[in-house]
């Protein structure tokens, strides 16, 4: 594979999908061997204004798989990009991965999920506990996971972060997501309207088409991101 010419490279932006944590054992949501495709019950239970313990049950056995995750190869090899050229990820994991393989600046869209955040006082703590039922803040307020769930709004920050990098931005790729659901699907036109090339990278090819993406490259995050970032 032809390995993308970086040495001109001012500013990337990464966005990345659940595609990129499968190697580390972390299953999809989407598409064949989905969490969401083979229960899709789960997904409807997801949502703004689930009680605490609900979502434990649910986001519970979800920490336990984490804690048995390692970073990939597709991570590492951001991690050593960002070494060599100024690299921002957004990541629309959940899963820490990113940080754990090295990389400094992420962006979490979506949250994370080894963080618990109360209800009552909206306070967040680090937390990798596999909750079966939900904790109590010192407030005495319900802990729930730091995650956003279906019909909640990203959090401010991680949005504004987000437009912020894509701003003068020179090159873009999406990794491992279908780049379909907004606002991410909204990123790539942010990032050709900058004048960036853009790179989408996964296993199937995007349907429909997004004309947005300049390149396509097929195939597993995890083998083909060295290669194409030059960083074997």
């Amino acid at each position: 594979m032809r390995a993308l010419d970086l040495r001109s490279a001012r500013k990337v932006v990464v966005l990345t999908g659940a595609g990129v944590s499968v190697a580390s054992g972390l299953r999809p949501y989407r598409g064949p061997g989905g969490l969401w495709t083979e229960q899709p019950e789960l997904a409807a239970r997801m949502t703004a204004g689930a009680a605490p313990d609900d979502l434990w049950r649910l986001f519970g056995p979800l920490r336990g798989e984490l804690a048995r995750a390692e970073p990939n190869a597709a991570h590492r090899a951001l991690a050593a990009l960002e070494a060599r050229v100024p690299l921002t990820v957004i990541t629309q994991n959940i899963d820490g991965l990113h940080q754990r393989a090295g990389s400094q600046s992420v962006v979490e869209l979506h949250g994370a999920l080894g963080r618990s955040r109360c209800v009552a006082c909206d306070r967040v703590t680090e937390d990798l506990v596999p909750h079966a039922t939900a904790p109590r803040c010192e407030c005495g307020g319900a802990l729930r996971p730091d995650v956003v769930l279906f019909e909640e709004p990203l959090p401010v920050d991680a949005e504004h972060a987000a437009k912020r990098a894509l701003r003068d931005c020179d090159l873009f790729l999406a990794i491992g997501t279908s780049g379909t659901v907004s606002p991410a699907s909204n990123f790539v036109r942010s990032a050709a309207y900058e004048g960036a090339h853009t790179v989408y990278v996964n296993l199937t090819p995007m349907d429909p088409p997004n004309p947005a993406f300049r390149q396509t490259v097929l195939g597993r995050a995890e083998e083909v991101l060295p290669a194409l970032l030059g960083v074997e």
